[in-house]
C-alpha cells in the first residue's frame, strides 16, 4: 500500500490533505494499492483564492506571450522527463494496459499536444480587424472608423478531468488556460487522482508563478461543486459524463460562468455496402480502446440489413478471441473497466438490451478467473432497431451494438436519432457516397474513412454532448475574452 502525504498544490506549495481519505483501487485487482488524505472544502477554497490572486496581480496574465510559451515549454520538458512516472501510473489507476496501443493517447500524443497548442497559440493574434463593409468605414461624421477583435484572459479557471484519460484530459485544459494567460485550479477526478501530481512537480520545476496552476485532489464531490459555484471562478471546463455536465451547468449559472463541457457520446458507425470488410476491425477498436471507455467512440455500427448475420457470425468469431486480462500483462489485449459499479452498469444494459428484444452474440458478462478485477467481457449485441435503450443510453465499456439499415437514408435517420451528437464515422470505398452520408449526420466531428487526433483540428459536442470546443482555435479563443475595439478619426 503506497501513502501519498500531499494530496494538493497550491500558490505554489505542495499540501497534506486535511479532508476524507481516498483510497485508490487497481482496476486489474479489484483491490486499494494507494491512499492519502484528501483537501476539504476550506483548502479548495484557498486554491481559488490563490489562483484569483495570481491572475488579478498580472504576474502572468500581464507576461509577453512569448515568456508564458517560455515557461510553459519548461513545463512540458518536466512532463515528458516523467512520462515513464506518469505511464505506470495511468496502468495502475486507470487499468489502461500498458502494451496497448491505446496508451499512446495517454501519455505520449498529449505531449506532443501541448508543445502544438503554444505554436498554434503563438499564430494567432491578440488583435485581428473585423470585416467592416467600405460604406461602414466612413462614419455620419466623416470620420475613417476601424473596428477591432481583441482577445483578453476570462480569469481563474476550474478544469476537471475525466478518470479514462487523466493526463491527457487535464492537458487539454492545462495548456489552453495558461498559455492565453489564464490561472487555473485543476481537480482530477476521485477514481484517478495520482496522475495530477506530476502536474504539480512539474509546475514547481518550470517556476511557474504561485498560483497560477494549482491542483486539488478530493475524496468527495464538495470542492468540485465549489469550483462550479465560487464567484471567484469564472470559467468551468470539464470532460465526463452528461449527467454531471448538467449538474455544473446548473452549479455555474447563477455567477453566470464560462462553459467548456465535453460530455457523453453514443456515436454510430455506417458502413456503405462497399465497405463491410471493415466492420469488424472498427468493431474491435472500440472494444480494445480502454476497454470501451470512451466518449468518442463508434459504439453504434449501422450495416445493411441484408448483411447483418453474415457480419455478426465474423463478429462473434473474432471478438470472443479478444485476450482480456490484467493492465501490466503483455499478452493482454483489453484490460479493465474503472471500477465495479461500472461492470454492473455494463451487466445492466445488456440485460436491458436483451429484455428489449436484442440478442447476446458474444461476450455479455465477466469473464471467470481474473480474481476480483473490474473486467468484463467485449460484447457484441444484436438490435432490432434504434429505440433499444443500449442504443440510446452511454454504456461506456465495451459493448457495441450491430443494427439494420433498409437504405442510407434510413441509416442516416437513425444515426441522428440521439439526444448525443459528439463524433460520428462512415465507412466506404466510394469516397463521394460515404461524403454525402456525413454530410447529413448531425455531430460535432464526423470521420470519413480516417481520423484526426491533432492540436490543431478542435473537438466538441452537439446536444447533450456538450458546449464549446476543446484543442483548435476555437479550443484557444474559448479561454479567452472578446471585446470590439472601435476607433474613430483615423
Amino acid at each position: 500500500m503506497s501513502e501519498y502525504q500531499h494530496a494538493g498544490y497550491i500558490d505554489g506549495e505542495l499540501v497534506a490533505g486535511k479532508g476524507a481519505a481516498i483510497e485508490v483501487e487497481d482496476p486489474s485487482t479489484g483491490g486499494t494499492f494507494a491512499r492519502l488524505a484528501g483537501l476539504d472544502s476550506a483548502q479548495v477554497e484557498s486554491a481559488i483564492a490563490s489562483a484569483r490572486s495570481a491572475f488579478d496581480s498580472g504576474v502572468w496574465s500581464g507576461l509577453p506571450a512569448q515568456q508564458r510559451v517560455a515557461a510553459l515549454g519548461r513545463f512540458i520538458a518536466a512532463l515528458a522527463a516523467r512520462k515513464d512516472e506518469v505511464t505506470d501510473i495511468v496502468v495502475r489507476e486507470a487499468g489502461c494496459p500498458r502494451h496497448s496501443g491505446v496508451m499512446m493517447a495517454q501519455v505520449l500524443a498529449p505531449l506532443k499536444h501541448a508543445g502544438d497548442t503554444l505554436k498554434l497559440f503563438l499564430s494567432l493574434p491578440e488583435m485581428e480587424e473585423n470585416p467592416l463593409p467600405l460604406d461602414e468605414r466612413i462614419n455620419p461624421m466623416g470620420q475613417v472608423v476601424q473596428s477591432l477583435r481583441r482577445y483578453t484572459p476570462t480569469g481563474v479557471v476550474a478544469g476537471i478531468a475525466a478518470y479514462n484519460f487523466p493526463f491527457y484530459t487535464a492537458l487539454w485544459k492545462i495548456m489552453p488556460a495558461l498559455v492565453t494567460g489564464n490561472t487555473l485550479v485543476l481537480r482530477p477526478s476521485p477514481l484517478t487522482p495520482l496522475s495530477a501530481l506530476v502536474f504539480a512537480q512539474a509546475a514547481s520545476e518550470a517556476e511557474l508563478p504561485p498560483g497560477v496552476l494549482n491542483v486539488v485532489l478530493e475524496a468527495g464531490l464538495e470542492g468540485g461543486k465549489l469550483l462550479s459555484t465560487h464567484r471567484d471562478v469564472d470559467m468551468v471546463a470539464f470532460t465526463g459524463s452528461t449527467a454531471v455536465g448538467e449538474q455544473i451547468m446548473a452549479q455555474a449559472a447563477p455567477t453566470m460562468k464560462r462553459l467548456q463541457l465535453e460530455l457523453g457520446g453514443k456515436s454510430a458507425q455506417v458502413f456503405l455496402p462497399d465497405a463491410l470488410d471493415q466492420v469488424v476491425a472498427n468493431a474491435m477498436i472500440v472494444c480494445m480502446s480502454h476497454a470501451g471507455q470512451g466518449c468518442a467512440l463508434g459504439t453504434r455500427i449501422f450495416v445493411p440489413e441484408q448483411n447483418k448475420a453474415e457480419i455478426l457470425q465474423q463478429l462473434a468469431g473474432v471478438v470472443g478471441s479478444v485476450r482480456i486480462g490484467p493492465a501490466d500483462d503483455p499478452e493482454t489485449q483489453m484490460g479493465p473497466v474503472i471500477s465495479r459499479a461500472q461492470v454492473e452498469r455494463c451487466e445492466h444494459y445488456v440485460q436491458a438490451a436483451v429484455a428489449h428484444g436484442g440478442k447476446v452474440v458474444v461476450g455479455g458478462a465477466r469473464p471467470e478467473g481474473l480474481g476480483d478485477g473490474f473486467f468484463f467481457q467485449p460484447t457484441v449485441l444484436d438490435l432490432p432497431d434504434n429505440s433499444n435503450p443500449a442504443a440510446q443510453d452511454e454504456i461506456f465499456g465495451p459493448v457495441v451494438s450491430v443494427i439494420g439499415y433498409r437504405d442510407l437514408d434510413h441509416a442516416v435517420a437513425m444515426a441522428n436519432d440521439s439526444r448525443f451528437g459528439l463524433s460520428g464515422y462512415v465507412h466506404g470505398k466510394d469516397r463521394r457516397a460515404a461524403l454525402d452520408v456525413a454530410l447529413k449526420i448531425k455531430s460535432g466531428t464526423v470521420n470519413v474513412n480516417a481520423g484526426v487526433m491533432s492540436a490543431y483540428a478542435s473537438s466538441g459536442g452537439q446536444r447533450a454532448s456538450g458546449i464549446g470546443r476543446e484543442r483548435g482555435v476555437e479550443g484557444l479563443r474559448i479561454y479567452q475574452q472578446l471585446s470590439c475595439l472601435n476607433i474613430g478619426g483615423i
